[in-house]
């Protein structure tokens, strides 16, 4: 099953996508937000068709303490909206610190600053991603 990833951030939004097997999440690109949602999401239909998508996850922005803080309300609202128009699933995956193991990766790999910025969104969305698949696939889903 491949499966899209999303980071969804207020300037920008980050894509990870599955193999066909549902086993690897990858970094695969970084969207700049247009000017409104219904143009984000015309994008992201237009990936999920393109890599022949079956699920879409997106990452949710609890609190620390696991609560739905603002951003998480306000992801939960946007995700109304694309499951709207995508045409197939949209599941919800805990995102808390991917954005931090995906930037310590970065600096892990020696990677400048200004460079780190221009994918460590696609970055979480993998780490999100694979997290989601690896609990998948630990409770025997396929």
């Amino acid at each position: 099953m491949r499966v899209l990833g999303l980071d969804l951030g207020t300037k920008r939004i980050g894509i990870a996508v599955s193999d066909r097997s549902g086993t690897i999440a990858t970094p695969f690109l970084v969207l700049q937000r247009k000017k409104t949602r219904d143009q984000d999401h015309a994008e992201i239909l237009r990936l999920v068709l393109e890599e022949e998508a079956e699920a879409i996850v997106v990452g949710m922005p609890y609190t620390l303490r696991g609560e739905m803080g603002a951003t998480a309300k306000s992801a939960e609202a946007e995700c109304s909206q694309l499951m709207k128009v995508v045409g197939v699933p949209v599941y919800f995956h805990d995102e808390r610190f991917t954005t931090t193991t995906a930037d310590n990766a970065l600096m892990e790999a020696r990677m400048k600053a200004d460079a780190r910025r221009r994918v460590v969104d696609k970055v979480a969305a993998a780490v999100m991603l694979q997290s989601w698949l690896d609990a998948r696939k630990n409770r025997g889903m396929p």
